[in-house]
């Protein structure tokens, strides 16, 4: 008899098991939200990886403009255009 009783309230916990998880998939707050969730946190990991390897070039962009003074020249002439006293700039565009 227990053993029946047993396996009666297997099939009533596995029956209940798997009509919950019919309702978890057909609700938008259930496993669909979790997966995209899922999606959400490994999309948000990578940007993340992306910014500190940014972050790290940048520091040592900074560390070098500290430090070197040709790559403080470097910069100066790339990005803020100064030229030397003397220098002709000579700027080719394409057509």
């Amino acid at each position: 008899m227990g053993e029946g009783r047993h396996r009666k309230m297997l099939w009533i916990v596995l029956g209940a098991a798997l009509l919950l998880g019919a309702v978890s998939l057909m609700d938008r707050d259930g496993f669909r939200q979790y997966f995209r969730l899922e999606q959400d946190v490994e999309r948000l990991t990578a940007r993340n990886t992306r910014l500190a390897e940014q972050n790290r070039a940048l520091l040592r962009e900074i560390d070098a403009l500290r430090d070197d003074p040709r790559a403080l020249e470097r910069a100066a002439r790339e990005e803020l255009g100064y030229v030397k006293a003397g220098e002709i700039v000579i700027q080719l565009e394409a057509p």
